[in-house]
C-alpha cells in the first residue's frame, strides 16, 4: 500500500508531500481508518518494554526531530506504535524557517538534505498540543521528548535565554529535553557547541531546575544532540560537560554538512545547495560515534539515530553502544511498515 502512495508522494516536491502524509494520517486517525487499517499499514508492532535512565519505553525505536516539531501528530504516531517521538525542534517564538525549496531527497542514496531552519509554531504552541494529547489519552505509553533551541534572531551570547524558555515551558509536559546545538541550518548555531558556549547553556537549565522539580515532582533527563562532523577532541569536550552537569546522556547524531560518498550526481548535490544530509550515507560515522562515546562512558544513555534503514541496522547501532535507536529518513523511504520489521528485529 506504501509503495502506491510513496510513487505519487515522490512525484511532489518533499515538503509538500511531507504536509500531504501528515494530512491523510491526521484525517485517517480522526475518522478511525488509522486504527482499523494498523494491521495491514504497519503489521504487528513487537513490544518489548525498556528503562532507560528512568524511563519506561515501550520498545526501542523512537521518531527522530523533526518529523514532528509542532507535536502536532502525537495521537497518530502512538497508534502506528513508535516507544518514543521526539518534537521539535521548538523555539521560544515561531517563526517561518529557511526560504523554501528547503527539503530535498536523493533516492539513490535512501537520503535527505534539509535546511528548514527550526520552522516551528513556537513553545507555547507545542505545549498545548502536548498537554492536550496527555490529558485526552492519559493511559498512552509514549514518551515524548521535547528538542529545544533557539530562535534565529538570537545572538549566540544570548542563546542560553532561548534554551531555557523553552526548558521552563516544556518540563511539566515532556519526559525527557534535547539540546540542539548541531543543526547545521541555523546560523552559527554550531558554535554553541563549544566547550563554553555549550557550559553556559547546562549551568543555565541547572540552574532553574530545582524550582521546577519542585513545581513537577521529578527530574527531566537531560541529553545533548551533537553533529557527526565533530572531531572526537571536540566529542571529549562535550562529554566532559555532560559528566560535570550529570547528562542523561546524547543523541549522537545530527545531519551531517559532508557529501562524501554519494551515489546521486555531483550537479544534482550541487544544485541544491547547503543543508544537513541524513539517511544511509550517515550511518557508518554516527555508528562511529556512538561506539566511540561509550568507550569513553559506560554509564550515560545514547540515543542512536542515522542512516537506520533496517532491523539489522538498528541492531548494529545497538551493538555499537546506543540504548535506544531514532528513525526519520526510514520513515519517509520505507513508509509505516519499517516499525514492524524494526521492533521485531529489536525484540529479538
Amino acid at each position: 500500500m506504501y509503495a502506491i502512495l510513496k510513487n505519487l508522494l515522490f512525484r511532489l516536491d518533499a515538503e509538500r508531500a511531507h504536509h500531504l502524509t501528515t494530512t491523510l494520517l491526521h484525517l485517517s486517525r480522526k475518522t478511525g481508518v488509522l486504527r482499523l487499517l494498523k494491521p495491514l499499514i504497519v503489521g504487528k508492532v513487537y513490544n518489548e518494554p525498556v528503562t532507560v535512565y528512568g524511563l519506561n519505553f515501550k520498545n526501542k525505536l523512537g521518531l527522530a526531530a523533526g518529523f514532528d516539531k509542532n507535536a502536532e501528530y502525537l495521537h497518530e504516531l502512538d497508534i502506528l506504535g513508535f516507544g518514543s517521538v521526539e518534537i521539535g525542534t521548538v523555539t521560544p517564538v515561531g517563526q517561518e524557517g529557511n526560504p523554501k525549496p528547503r527539503l530535498f531527497r536523493l533516492p539513490e542514496d535512501t537520503a535527505l538534505i534539509n535546511r528548514m531552519g527550526f520552522n516551528n509554531g513556537g513553545v507555547d504552541a507545542a505545549a498545548y498540543l502536548i498537554e492536550a494529547f496527555r490529558r485526552t489519552k492519559p493511559r498512552s505509553k509514549l514518551i515524548i521528548g521535547g528538542n529545544i533551541g533557539k530562535n534565529k534572531v538570537t545572538p549566540n551570547d544570548q542563546a542560553h535565554e532561548d534554551y531555557r524558555i523553552c526548558f521552563e515551558k516544556l518540563y511539566g509536559l515532556v519526559d525527557y529535553f534535547v539540546v540542539n546545538v548541531s543543526s547545521p541550518n541555523t546560523p552559527n548555531l554550531r558554535e554553541l557547541q563549544d566547550k563554553d558556549a555549550l557550559r553556559t547553556i547546562f549551568k543555565t537549565l541547572r540552574d532553574v531546575e530545582p524550582n521546577l522539580i519542585e513545581r513537577y515532582g521529578e527530574a527531566r533527563p537531560l541529553f545533548v544532540k551533537i553533529s557527526p562532523d565533530n572531531s572526537f577532541d571536540q566529542i571529549d569536550d562535550i562529554l566532559s560537560l555532560v559528566e560535570e552537569y550529570k547528562l542523561a546522556g546524547i543523541v549522537a547524531t545530527n545531519t551531517t554538512i559532508s557529501r562524501d560518498g554519494l551515489n546521486t550526481k555531483s550537479s544534482l548535490v550541487s544544485q541544491i545547495g547547503a543543508g544537513g544530509l541524513s539517511g544511509k550515507p550517515v550511518q557508518h560515522r554516527s555508528d562511529e560515534v556512538v561506539k566511540y562515546i561509550r568507550s569513553k562512558n559506560s554509564n550515560i544513555a545514547i540515543i542512536g539515530v542515522g542512516g537506520i534503514q533496517t532491523g539489522a541496522d538498528a541492531i548494529q547501532k545497538i551493538d555499537a553502544g546506543a540504548d535506544l535507536v531514532q528513525v526519520y529518513s526510514c520513515f519517509i523511504y520505507e513508509g509505516p511498515k519499517m516499525i514492524s520489521r524494526i521492533t521485531r528485529r529489536l525484540a529479538g
